[in-house]
């Protein structure tokens, strides 16, 4: 299982200060926002509101009604200042308010908002969401100048290392392969089963209409976005490959103005992002950036299933997955296991492994050739990294191709990590041997 351990410590911190604030928990569908809540507020006394999307009156009045429920109070005047009055008067010393899915009630009703304000020196306020996308675009226009949200605690998605943890039976290799598909999506991974096979997870989980996840992908989408027609033809057109703005252009007819507009609505939904080259003296030998599908799940079914859309409904999972999977999905994970080896990398630098301080970390695109890992510390020593996950072998001709890009990027490295998931040919693992600025990473070390 997936815990919040770390948010739930910042919680209690902030709490203890003793220090009337307003903290915003937030993240994605799926980030499991209401079990940190529960376990935070399991040993004290606390009110929890979950709004609703109904109309700013009947909101009140839903608010009036739970305070009467829980807290066997009757709010004689209809409005937030004498709810937040009531709910003091009764929690006493504790004053826990918990607001979930508080959009519904901020986006409608601004006298929600001059409430917190009034009230939030008293009292130890939670205000949790899953709107990304409005947090990011459209919270802080609506809690105006006098912003009462004094901290922000993101439920970003686990890192490759939780997902290790959460599956002691798996070995590296699969772990990374559960991680390519469901990303750290914590509700997602709390549901995976260890004691079947992938292959079975993914039939039971994804291609099954009874799956979890089958229909998981419109839901995420259309839980924020609107317009799933446009949204839909520009994520299957950056699964298939067309990573740059012209390509999209291309393949999808729309404006080029249209589809930034799209785009920027997705990166603000972390479905999509930007990747920008690593900076180094090669920009003229450097791609100037390209688009990828950020949401590990959201990139992995439109790349397997959404092309495929009609067949899943007329064959059978399992016949599914060994046509439009199986021989195709080492190729796809390639991406996510030069992931892995940059947190490997970052985990190294945080013990103090690591032969620099890394101070920034990120991939070279080549136009010709790619560097998958260049870390950089504060005087701009690099060590750089490649990543093998499906090859046979990392071979020394690997090797050389990237010294090549080094020399495309202009840069030099005190360290070459090479990342392999298989295995090691001899003439690079002669040269390794005689040469400490060669370290050579297979998955047992991982």
């Amino acid at each position: 299982m997936v815990t919040r351990t770390t948010e739930i410590k910042q919680l209690e911190k902030l709490y203890a200060s003793n220090k009337g604030q307003v903290v915003l928990v937030y993240g994605a569908r799926g980030c499991l926002k209401e079990d940190l809540i529960k376990a935070f507020c399991k040993t004290k006394r606390a009110f929890y509101y979950r709004g609703r999307n109904v109309s700013p009156e009947l909101q009140l009045q839903e608010f009036v009604n739970d305070i009467k429920t829980n807290l066997n109070i009757d709010v004689a005047n209809a409005n937030y200042d004498a709810c937040f009055e009531a709910i003091s008067s009764r929690l006493g010393s504790d004053k826990i308010v918990v607001v979930d899915d508080f959009e519904f009630i901020a986006k409608k009703d601004e006298s929600f908002i001059k409430a917190l304000n009034k009230y939030k020196k008293d009292m130890f306020i939670i205000l949790g969401s899953t709107a990304l996308s409005w947090i990011n675009n459209d919270l802080d226009k609506v809690m105006g100048t006098e912003n009462a949200i004094d901290k922000k605690i993101k439920l970003n998605e686990v890192g490759f290392l939780d997902i290790v943890r959460a599956f002691p039976k798996y070995s590296v290799e699969e772990s990374v392969t559960v991680y390519g598909i469901l990303g750290g999506v914590a509700s997602y991974l709390n549901r995976w089963n260890q004691s079947k096979s992938f292959k079975q997870n993914v039939c039971d989980n994804i291609l099954s209409n009874k799956g979890y996840l089958f229909n998981e992908a419109n839901e995420f989408l259309g839980s924020e976005l609107r317009e799933l027609t446009v949204y839909n033809t520009i994520l299957a057109s950056l699964a298939s490959g067309n990573e740059k703005l012209n390509d999209l252009y291309n393949a999808t007819g729309y404006s080029r103005a249209k589809i930034s507009v799209y785009l920027k609505n997705l990166a603000a939904f972390d479905v999509i992002e930007k990747v920008v080259s690593f900076e180094t003296g090669g920009w003229d030998n450097a791609k100037k950036g390209i688009y990828r599908i950020r949401n590990n799940y959201i990139n992995f079914y439109y790349t397997f299933v959404y092309p495929h859309l009609s067949q899943l409904y007329v064959v059978s999972p399992e016949r599914f997955y060994d046509t439009y999977i199986k021989n195709e999905l080492d190729a796809y994970l390639q991406r996510y296991f030069v992931n892995v080896c940059q947190e490997y990398l970052e985990l190294l630098n945080k013990v103090g492994q690591c032969t620099i301080k890394i101070e920034k970390m990120g991939t070279w695109l080549g136009k010709s050739g790619t560097i998958d890992v260049v870390a950089q510390d504060i005087v701009r020593n690099n060590v750089v990294g490649k990543c093998n996950w499906k090859n046979p072998e990392l071979t020394l001709k690997d090797y050389e191709n990237l010294v090549d890009s080094m020399k495309k990027a202009r840069i030099n490295a005190k360290t070459i990590y090479l990342f392999s998931a298989t295995a090691f040919d001899k003439e690079l693992k002669d040269l390794a041997s005689g040469d400490d600025s060669i370290v050579l990473v297979d998955m047992k070390e991982l």
